[in-house]
Order: structure tokens, then C-alpha cells, then sequence
């Protein structure tokens, strides 16, 4: 995009200029024409990558300005071009600014496939997306009974290799993984992941009214990962909009 931009200054440069003596007033002037249009244009598409990374849409003033700093582009672009009456010109600058008009479009919903694609990938080799210490939540199971003391934990999430993923009630110490001629990475492999449905469920139940659902937060409470906790916020903000309506 940026290779895009600056092709197209050129032209842009020269639509504005009119013929103007070179390195006179308005010749230099006309060199502010694109940037201004292009520091807009790429001021608004990076505000979109980090709305769209929490899971907030823009409005429509967002969209609005990004079609017509793209629209403004174009045309001062393929001006003399359309003038002249030459069509070889008017394909040769219509090129750039429709690559940054496709690019634009795409980078958006391109951000949130690789987020998603990067959280399968690290669900399927069993590790967590983002680095840091694994995390783990408990919470009490439905059936423990009173009489035996505090409830159960049952973990949500994934569990290191390395921690003993034992409940107190088991009987009797068990031998680690390597005494049984299993290896600690094997073991590890055999536990059941976290679905999708798991992790709504737990932020469900954790959510209160008067809590602000964003990415950072689903993470928080329930350990998963960064590319899905945008997927988990929005389905909450959805489960908010069909509970307001």
C-alpha cells in the first residue's frame, strides 16, 4: 500500500501543479496534495486494525472517509489520463490506487484469519498461542457433595507437562509418566483440549453486569488464547445485543 501511495504522488503532483513552473510556489505547494490524502487514508486503516483486534466496529463517518480519500486518489490519479484520452494511461494509473483500494478492504478481515488461523495451529500442537507460563482455572464441580469437604476442582485449560494434573481424591499417589515407561510429552499429549464451547461457558458464568467484555478480559478468566479470546468477546457482545433487544 505504501508502494501504492507513493506512486501515485507523482501524478498527484502534477494534476495539482497544472503546468507550474518547476520549484516555484505553487509547484512545491502541489507537492502537499497527496501526503495529505495519504496520511488520512493510512491514519484510518491502522485505527481499524487495533478496533478490529478488540472486537469493535467503526461507523459509518470511518467508512465514509476511507472510500473518499480512496475516490480522491483515483481521480486525481487518472485525470490527465482520461483527458488525454488514452487508454494505455488511464490502466497504467488506475493500477496503484486500485491495489490500495483492495488492500484496504482486505487488510482488515485478513488480521482477524491470521489471529484465528494462529490460534488452530496452536491449539493443534497443544501449546498456547502467546508465550508465558501456561494458565489454569478451577472451578467446583456440580456433583461434589458437602460431607467431603471442599468441592473438586475441575481444570479448564491447559496444564503444563510438568504439573501433577491429579485430583485430591484420587487412590493413592500415582507413578509419574516416566516410571510407567510413558514419556512426560506423551502423557501430556492425551489430555483433552479446551473446546470453544468450554471456554463460552466458563466466561458466561464468571460474567457479571457490570464488566466491560473485551479480548484482554476473556483471557484473564479463562486462560485461552490471544487469537481466540477475540473470537469469545464477541460472541458475549453478541449474547449482550440479543439480551438487550
Amino acid at each position: 500500500m505504501l508502494l501504492g501511495l507513493a506512486f501515485t504522488m507523482t501524478n498527484v503532483q502534477q494534476f495539482a501543479a497544472n503546468g507550474a513552473a518547476a520549484w516555484s510556489l505553487p509547484w512545491c505547494t502541489a507537492w502537499l496534495l497527496d501526503p495529505m490524502v495519504s496520511v488520512v487514508l493510512l491514519s484510518i486503516l491502522r485505527a481499524e486494525q487495533v478496533t478490529a483486534r478488540h472486537g469493535v466496529r467503526t461507523g459509518r463517518w470511518v467508512r465514509a472517509a476511507k472510500w473518499f480519500t480512496l475516490t480522491a486518489t483515483y481521480v486525481m490519479n487518472t485525470w490527465e489520463a482520461f483527458t488525454a484520452g488514452s487508454p494505455a494511461g488511464v490502466v497504467l494509473h488506475s493500477v496503484p490506487p486500485l491495489v490500495v483500494f483492495v488492500a484496504a478492504e482486505a487488510v482488515t478481515d485478513l488480521r482477524d484469519k491470521l489471529g484465528a488461523a494462529q490460534s488452530a495451529a496452536a491449539v493443534s500442537a497443544g501449546r498456547p498461542s502467546a508465550p508465558g507460563p501456561e494458565r489454569c482455572l478451577s472451578v467446583p464441580e456440580p456433583g461434589a457433595s458437602a460431607d467431603r469437604g471442599q468441592p473438586r476442582p475441575a481444570t479448564i485449560g491447559l496444564m503444563p507437562a510438568t504439573s501433577a494434573a491429579t485430583s485430591p481424591a484420587a487412590d493413592g499417589p500415582k507413578k509419574p509418566a516416566s516410571d510407567q515407561g510413558v514419556s512426560a510429552g506423551a502423557a501430556s499429549g492425551r489430555r483433552r483440549r479446551t473446546s470453544f464451547a468450554e471456554y463460552l461457558a466458563l466466561a458466561r458464568k464468571v460474567r457479571t453486569p457490570e464488566v466491560t467484555v473485551s479480548p484482554a478480559w476473556v483471557r484473564e478468566v479463562t486462560g485461552c488464547s490471544r487469537g481466540l479470546s477475540s473470537r469469545l468477546a464477541a460472541a458475549l457482545a453478541a449474547d449482550a445485543d440479543g439480551g438487550a433487544r
